[in-house]
């Protein structure tokens, strides 16, 4: 299978309301209308401020941390993550939808997985439904799966038709993306690449992924090796497979080596640690990005991906296609 600083609009939910804007006299999404009435003096003004941020304190405890808000109707967002049975990995995914539940405390945020790990997708599927009898299961699946492949075509199609009378979503997977890029440029740093490195002529990098016969997952790795080469300054990248196609990643690094690049990186195209990501790891003569884990933007792109699964309206036709491709 499978920090940055958050960017500040993000770390807000979307049914909150930044206090700049509450002041500025912007009604929240879904409020009543508008208080147009003038302002006549400057203590009405600074009383309707008062109004303003005592409500928006009440949403803040004592040691400054954000209340939980009480549920909203939005679909349910479920991570779907592959599994594996490095203990690291199911962590790691937990870890990272915390920061999810950070930048959007009003949604409910769960996890499944293909295989491997418990929940198993099914069980959180079946879970959810259970609570949500009578109200009706919305849910929207998100891969926790860097391209598309068996597990993005059919296991989440699939795991949505089971329960035929819930409004199940399926989103893309997280890549292609420069989210993405942008966590595995901050990993490369924290391996030790330095900005130079990107100009150097004795520099390459292998972009190891998991792999996938699905031509489709193939193309979508290349993409992100060329969009990591030009994030890097123009070096090298490679990308390269830990399982079911060529090449792999010691051939990788055998084919940079012999075009005279002798400092040779792996960035690990994995989102959580597992077995793939520490073989790939192994092979390089140099340095070895950590998988992209609990990265905030990795945490933003998930919400990305829900949002989008939410705004497109053919969404069901969508799904009968991947159930039968």
């Amino acid at each position: 299978m499978t920090e940055s600083a958050v960017h500040p609009r993000e770390s807000l939910p979307l049914d909150a309301t930044p206090l700049d804007a509450t002041l500025l006299g912007a009604a929240p999404l879904g409020a009543g209308p508008l208080d147009t009435t003038p302002l006549d003096t400057t203590a009405q003004l600074l009383s309707r401020i008062t109004d303003q941020l005592g409500t928006q304190l009440s949403h803040v405890t004592r040691n400054g941390t954000r209340r939980r808000m009480p549920p909203t109707e939005r679909p349910t967002l479920v991570a779907v993550a592959h599994g594996s049975r490095d203990p690291r990995a199911l962590r790691t995914a937990t870890a990272l939808l915390d920061l999810v539940r950070e930048l959007r405390p009003s949604l409910d945020v769960r996890l499944g997985h293909i295989e491997l790990n418990e929940p198993l997708l099914p069980d959180t599927l079946a879970a959810l439904h259970a609570e949500r009898r009578g109200q009706g299961t919305r849910a929207v699946l998100v891969p926790l799966l860097l391209g598309r492949g068996h597990h993005v075509k059919h296991d989440l199609p699939a795991a949505a038709a089971a329960l035929p009378a819930a409004d199940i979503r399926i989103a893309a997977p997280l890549g292609p993306h420069p989210l993405l890029v942008e966590a595995l440029c901050s990993r490369l740093a924290d391996a030790g690449w330095r900005p130079e490195d990107g100009t150097s002529r004795s520099a390459g990098v292998v972009l190891a992924a998991a792999g996938s016969r699905d031509p489709d997952s193939a193309s979508d790795t290349r993409r992100m090796a060329d969009l990591l080469s030009e994030r890097l300054g123009g070096v090298p990248v490679i990308p390269a497979y830990a399982s079911a196609v060529a090449p792999t990643v010691p051939a990788a690094v055998r084919a940079l080596t012999a075009r005279g690049r002798h400092r040779i990186a792996v960035a690990s195209y994995f989102a959580c640690p597992g077995q793939f990501a520490t073989a790939s790891a192994a092979a390089t003569p140099w340095i070895a990005a950590a998988p992209l884990g609990a990265h905030p933007a990795l945490a933003r792109l998930l919400l990305q991906r829900y949002d989008e699964a939410l705004s497109t309206p053919a969404y069901a036709a969508q799904r009968r296609e991947l159930a039968t491709a």
